[in-house]
């Protein structure tokens, strides 16, 4: 339960950190209203996660996944480039990830 409330946490930083780009500096309500929900609860879940993983493992996957997440839609939203070594970097971060987990159970 803890791994899918951390990768939960994960996709809510996701959330927050494309809404940011939506929220014009925090001068729209509702895009600012939804980044800042979506920030305390990704930090709720991450903490409610690290009460039964490790912490570094838990920052790190954590951090990945909002990594990947937010590069994936910063190309595919924002029509920033994926290049071939934006896209092995990705990858290597994602096998970082995977190896976390696999190392934690």
């Amino acid at each position: 339960m803890a791994w899918l409330l951390l990768i939960i946490a994960g996709l809510l930083e996701v959330g927050w950190a494309i809404g940011l780009k939506y929220t014009e500096g925090f001068t729209r309500m509702w895009p600012s209203v939804f980044t800042l929900g979506a920030m305390v609860l990704s930090v709720v879940l991450l903490g409610v996660a690290m009460k039964s993983l490790p912490v570094g493992t838990s920052y790190a996957v954590w951090v990945g996944v909002g990594a990947v997440g937010t590069a994936i839609l910063g190309m595919v939203l924002f029509g920033e480039p994926a290049t071939t070594g934006r896209l092995a970097s990705l990858g290597f971060l994602v096998a970082g990830i995977v190896g976390l987990k696999l190392a934690s159970t």
